[in-house]
């Protein structure tokens, strides 16, 4: 960030963390310099460009419980001397915690970097403290005076005096090595070369990394940080309309039938289950099967056409049951483990009661009539948008009321219907003032739109957001893709790889069959901590409207769409076991449970993409056949480094999609054969750890 962003700080001598700050050496007090006063845009050691930021630190960035992440600087100073850096993490309570050694990232940039984790939910801030390192700057000067025989005596001397100041802030537990270093290197009756190693020792080296002597400490601006639970980053999304739940005598379900489908999701692996809106339907210009303008008696309408005479956002649709039976549902979902999200579509049809109530709420044109909502070529004739400008006061305090009164009935996650719509600060108002009472309410922004909307509603507060995942198939558009959102789009935006959506079957489905399904859920469940489908997509339907259309033929947001699971499951027509598996995979897996460390490796062919995942002794090696129609052989060769192992080693490695166990090396064959083996999903064995059978340990 602009150095404007950090404060003057002078030398202090209190740590903001642990261990203290040593005392430089004491004497008569400095005469005031001419500048005192002066704001400065640095410190004494120039502390600049924090990372992660987030709108220059006027929006904190972001990390859920437990997510391990990198904070950065630039750290130098004048001249030749050693300098050092740490970052301090203050929880919501301001309390200071152990601070973390940063590391040049890589030499002559002057670029430091330490890995943390993040604590329990809450506002947190982070500060980088930077501070002349006197012991590291002695020791190189040291090294090369001592066996050159410059200045013997007085190099051995400063030495001791150093370390006897380090000893001195340290616990007496700590003290002992350091001292007997000091008094090594006082020891005439011992060759320099000798005293010179006395005080170098693992011993004096890991007291000094646990309790350094910090001169001229420099410390940043404190930066934002927000910690949120968990399912803010990770989770298993399933997408299913309860309405096509019906049973034979009474097609339309209901939330009572509709329960009767939790298991199954359940079993499948999920975490959360997602509705449509679940509101009354108006009958205005209603839409028929495939969006026709005609819509006949029995049709029931486009679920995001909200509002009719038995109530809006607030209220159940009468088919579905009522609001008791709704809280049965959500209890019953809970039950089985499973969250609901619901999703928030601020738009009315035409017969919703605010139209009468509140009509400055909506854009007239000059007849009287209300603009209808388009996105050309697509009209919406059964849906009107919202007006914001004339009453956004109004508007944040009903949107924020309807959605307490859902979160009264059990619903802590909304997904949010076309975001981008909508000007970005109603969102943050809205977002702001409910998490400010319950900060565990996650909202998902289904924007698929220009990236600055899509980052900027990621930044002001939306905890995950819909992606381009679904139009990126080819490996450089995955590579490139995915290099972008786990890199410093990671502190804010986090992303949720639904692998389709009721609007959107892409041809990549349509033309690739089951392989086609089954790589793209491989690929979303182990590139994204989160990541969903919907409905039907285990059964790889992919029939389109027409040709070159991304709409599905008898869309479900037009019709009921009831399905036979039972039979599907029978005659074996459907993927689920492989979802299944993908799910269990990504519980039992801590690497699959981040998005951050997320490095590629190479693969001779185009079609076969590699990559990897690591999270503490966790390491998740993924390689897929992109190609859904043949069968791809290639090597595949790993940066082992990237993987925790030197380049010589040859590990186990067990594909957790099949229990094979293979030894793999820097360079690896393999053969992917579209349905029968799409993919590797391989759990790294270290060698100390042989076992192939069971969980890896963590």
């Amino acid at each position: 960030m602009p150095a404007t962003h950090h404060s003057p700080v002078t030398p202090t001598t209190s740590s903001t963390g642990s261990p203290p700050v040593r005392p430089a050496d004491s004497g008569p007090p400095a005469p005031e310099p001419p500048s005192a006063g002066v704001v400065t845009a640095v410190g004494r050691i120039p502390v600049l460009d924090v990372r992660p930021v987030v709108q220059h630190g006027r929006r904190p960035a972001k990390a859920v419980t437990g997510e391990r992440f990198e904070i950065s600087a630039t750290v130098f100073r004048e001249g030749h001397d050693a300098v050092a850096a740490n970052v301090v993490l203050r929880d919501p309570e301001g309390r200071p915690g152990p601070w973390t050694p940063m590391r040049e990232l890589a030499p002559g940039t002057d670029r430091w970097g330490a890995t943390v984790t993040a604590g329990t939910p809450g506002h947190w801030t982070f500060t980088v403290e930077a501070w002349a390192d006197p012991v590291t700057t002695w020791r190189h000067h040291a090294g090369i005076k001592i066996p050159a025989g410059i200045d013997t005596g007085l190099v051995l001397e400063e030495g001791a005096r150093l370390y006897e100041r380090a000893a001195d802030g340290m616990p007496d537990r700590e003290r002992e090595p350091v001292l007997a270093a000091a008094g090594a290197l006082r020891d005439e009756s011992r060759t320099s070369a000798v005293r010179l190693a006395a005080a170098l020792t693992p011993e004096v080296e890991e007291a000094l990394a646990r309790y350094p002597l910090r001169e001229l400490v420099t410390a940043s601006d404190p930066m934002p940080l927000l910690v949120e639970r968990e399912r803010a980053l990770f989770g298993s999304w399933y997408e299913f309309f309860p309405r096509s739940e019906g049973t034979r005598e009474v097609p339309h379900g209901t939330f009572r039938t509709a329960a009767r489908r939790l298991p199954a999701i359940a079993r499948m692996g999920f975490d959360v289950v997602y509705l449509p809106p679940v509101h009354p339907i108006g009958t205005t210009f209603r839409k028929g099967p495939n969006n026709t303008l005609s819509a006949g008696p029995r049709d029931v309408g486009v679920p995001w056409a909200i509002g009719s005479p038995e109530g809006g956002h607030d209220a159940v649709h009468p088919e579905l049951g009522t609001i008791e039976d709704f809280d049965r549902f959500v209890e019953e979902a809970r039950g089985h483990g499973l969250e609901i999200a619901l999703d928030f579509a601020l738009q009315c049809s035409p017969d919703h009661p605010w139209v009468h109530k509140h009509p400055e709420w909506f854009h007239h044109r000059p007849d009287g009539s209300i603009a209808h909502a388009e996105n050309p070529p697509k009209k919406y004739q059964d849906i009107y948008p919202i007006a914001f400008d004339r009453d956004m006061d109004g508007l944040v305090a009903e949107t924020v009321r309807i959605l307490r009164f859902w979160m009264g009935h059990g619903v802590r996650i909304f997904r949010v219907d076309n975001p981008h719509t909508k000007p970005v600060v109603f969102w943050e108002r809205v977002i702001a003032e409910v998490n400010r009472t319950d900060p565990d309410v996650i909202f998902l922004a289904e924007a698929f739109t220009r990236p600055a909307m899509m980052h900027t509603l990621a930044q002001i507060g939306f905890q995950q957001s819909y992606t381009y995942f679904t139009w990126r198939n080819t490996k450089q558009e995955l590579t490139e893709y995915l290099t972008e959102l786990s890199g410093e789009a990671a502190s804010y935006m986090r992303p949720n790889f639904f692998v389709n959506t009721p609007d959107i079957l892409h041809a990549y489905l349509q033309h690739g069959g089951r392989p086609a399904f089954e790589v793209r859920a491989v690929l979303a469940a182990t590139l994204s901590p989160a990541w969903g489908v919907y409905s039907g997509y285990e059964l790889c339907e992919n029939t389109p409207l027409r040709e070159g259309s991304e709409e599905y033929l008898d869309s479900e947001k037009y019709q009921l769409r009831p399905r036979d699971w039972e039979t599907a499951e029978r005659e074996g027509r459907t993927i689920t076991p492989l979802i299944t598996r993908l799910n269990d995979i990504r519980r039992r897996s801590p690497a699959l449970r981040q998005l951050r460390d997320l490095h590629f490796h190479h693969a001779d062919k185009e079609e076969v993409i590699a990559y990897s995942k690591r999270h503490g002794s966790n390491t998740v090696l993924v390689v897929a056949n992109l190609d859904p129609h043949h069968t791809q052989e290639a090597t595949v060769s790993l940066d082992m480094p990237q993987l925790g192992l030197d380049w010589h080693e040859s590990v186990p490695v067990r594909d957790e999609l099949t229990g094979e166990t293979y030894h793999w090396g820097r360079a690896n064959y393999v053969r992917l054969e579209p349905g029968i083996r799409p993919a590797h999903v391989l759990t790294v064995l270290r060698p100390s750890n042989p076992q192939t059978g069971g969980s890896p340990t963590p």
